[in-house]
């Protein structure tokens, strides 16, 4: 292939190349669009955009689910040299009119669920002039079907694209803000070209013509690089998958090469699991599984501590995935998987594990919105769990004097929009990227502690890693979904637990208990099953670190909430503010002792989720 220079040359090269391939789909097919019909779209999307006054140097927002209408607009926009970029679909009006502003946008491309929302913070004088309605006509909107038959006369399309540079805007990023206002990163063509390509020789996005799902936010960089801007490099087939909640089934009916997901997203899959085979009434098939797992689990540690598995076990599991693993890959969708990936937090070891134990070969990478999405991964042979990898090519990595990670290279970004002074504190006189993590580097493999922000310091000044406990007890307690450590200037560790739906339903039933969320949370026997699982993570943390308490929150934390966002990290600050009474509640003014194991707090009933 060529080394076209922008993302629009990329564009045309391959759907030249690839006319009559699928190019986006929905499940089931209900929406399939060829390349060739791809490029017409973008086209016309294009004209009439520039008849709505879109020029090059604008921008354009999207508010929209995983659709193929997101593909089309955002590539049309593209064409026009502008920079199209995403909004969370569970952004607040304050928070659209605060990026409205940023970006200076005059044009909003959205579902007509989201109309409401927008026509409100046009209402409260945010710059919008247009709004672009993808699968209706609401008042106050225009119907995409009438901006494509109503072209900017006398527009001319190529010479509007191919007069795009390099250097200039692909999109603005919008960080979820979880310690206070968005910032908007602006990734460029060229920069963003590096990281597709460097995904691609380091072997982790579609190869050409593979199948990959979307399905993640497209406001989040991750999906943005894989689903959008590697999958037009490759000629990648892409599904959109609107409602996150269906993954599962796309995962089965579109048996993707290369699959991406959030920690939550693999241990969901890993509950889902570990719940059927308990479930299991076959008790030879219930046994069978218990084996393969075991014989699974000894390779994948065995390779993990350096040794070469014997003659022994390799035959065991040869037999242990034929009978059982390989058919299990094929029953959730991924027997057709070649690239499983991992990222916008660390997973735990024992979920990595079990994944790998699978025959699942998650690889994690590590990046930020500002390092054009990923910076490390691990090499497809060596996948050492704990770690993020090694350096992406064209990227270096370097460790401050306080332990903070440093990126350099060309997939950092240009800068934060409107924000000279963030920018300079971000990216150093020598180019250097600072990630505000934490991090070791070992052997070339990088290891994140935690956020440098997040540290806490205990009533005694021990320093400690609430993700190292949060993911202890997480791999300990099922039951639970997020977990949030309290310790900071406290005398002991405490946690927030917020259950596994899943999990909670399921032990709901079999315990004979109420289904609803407060009264499951409150029962002594589900506090009993927690606290066995916080023994368990105890015995596996230093004594600072062990906890003391805990309590079972009422309710369960939606993404893009005041305490998650989209993409599911915890908002530490809002956390402890929201639940400062509860907080409070496990540290009584005046304690009479140490207990050895986890102290319940009472569960307060009247918390709103």
């Amino acid at each position: 292939m060529s080394n076209p220079p922008t993302f629009c040359h990329v564009f045309q090269e391959t759907a030249a190349a690839n006319p009559d391939r699928v190019a986006l789909r929905t499940p089931g097919g209900a929406v399939s669009i060829t390349w060739s019909e791809y490029a017409d779209r973008v086209r016309t999307i294009a004209a009439g955009l520039a008849q709505l006054g879109v020029r090059a140097g604008d921008t354009v927002a999207l508010m929209l689910t995983n659709r193929p209408e997101f593909h089309l607009v955002d590539t049309a926009v593209l064409h026009l040299g502008a920079a199209p970029f995403s909004v969370y679909n569970t952004n607040p009006v304050e928070t659209i009119r605060y990026l409205f502003d940023n970006a200076e946008n005059r044009v909003v491309v959205c579902e007509e669920a989201f109309v409401p929302v927008l026509l409100e913070a046009q209402a409260q004088g945010s710059s919008i002039e247009h709004i672009v309605c993808v699968d209706g006509e609401p008042h106050g909107t225009i119907s995409l079907a009438d901006v494509e038959a109503t072209p900017a006369p006398e527009f001319d399309f190529d010479a509007t694209w191919r007069a795009v540079r390099p250097d200039d805007l692909l999109t603005i990023v919008y960080t979820s803000g979880t310690t206070g206002t968005p910032k908007g990163v602006e990734l460029t063509h060229a920069g963003t070209l590096v990281s597709a390509r460097a995904t691609i020789r380091a072997d982790l996005g579609p190869r050409v013509h593979e199948r990959v799902l979307s399905y993640l936010p497209d406001a989040h960089v991750a999906n943005r690089l894989l689903a959008h801007y590697v999958a037009m490099v490759q000629a990648a087939e892409v599904t959109d998958i609107a409602n996150p909640r269906d993954v599962l089934a796309g995962l089965v009916e579109v048996r993707p090469h290369v699959f991406f997901g959030v920690p939550q997203t693999w241990y969901k899959l890993r509950t889902g699991i570990q719940l059927a085979v308990a479930a299991q009434t076959n008790e030879a098939e219930r046994e069978a599984a218990a084996w393969a797992f075991e014989i699974g689990m000894r390779k994948v540690r065995a390779e993990q501590a350096g040794e070469n598995p014997d003659s022994e076990l390799l035959t065991q599991h040869a037999e242990a995935d034929r009978l059982v693993l390989a058919p299990l890959r094929a029953l959730l969708g991924l027997d057709e998987l070649r690239v499983a990936a991992s990222g916008a937090a660390p997973v735990t070891p024992d979920a990595h594990e079990f994944m790998m134990m699978l025959g699942i070969p998650v690889r994690e990478v590590y990046g930020m919105t500002e390092s054009s999405a990923i910076a490390t991964t691990h090499p497809p042979d060596d996948i050492r769990v704990g770690t993020v990898g090694t350096p992406y090519p064209d990227v270096e990595v370097s460790l401050a004097d306080d332990g903070e990670l440093l990126i350099r290279g060309p997939v950092v970004m240009r800068g934060y929009r409107k924000e000279a002074e963030k920018t300079a504190e971000a990216i150093d006189a020598e180019g250097w990227l600072h990630t505000g993590d934490i991090a070791t580097i070992q052997d070339g493999h990088v290891a994140i502690v935690d956020r440098k922000k997040d540290l806490i310091i205990n009533a005694s000044g021990k320093n400690m890693s609430p993700s190292h406990i949060e993911s202890t007890v997480r791999d300990a307690c099922p039951l639970a979904g997020l977990v949030v450590a309290i310790a900071d200037h406290r005398p002991f560790v405490s946690l927030l637990v917020v259950l596994d739906p899943d999990a909670a339903a399921v032990f709901a039933a079999q315990h004979s208990l109420p289904s609803d969320i407060a009264a499951l949370a409150a029962h002594s026997s589900l506090q009993d099953a927690m606290q066995q699982g916080i023994d368990v993570a105890n015995s596996k943390l230093s004594r600072a670190e062990q906890v003391r308490a805990f309590t079972v929150m009422p309710e369960y934390w939606q993404p893009g909430s005041d305490v998650l966002t989209p993409t599911m990290k915890v908002r530490r600050k809002s956390v402890n503010d929201r639940y400062a009474a509860q907080i409070a509640a496990m540290y009584p003014p005046e304690p009479t002792g140490v207990c050895d194991g986890a102290s319940r707090s009472h569960v307060d009933l009247e918390a709103k989720g």
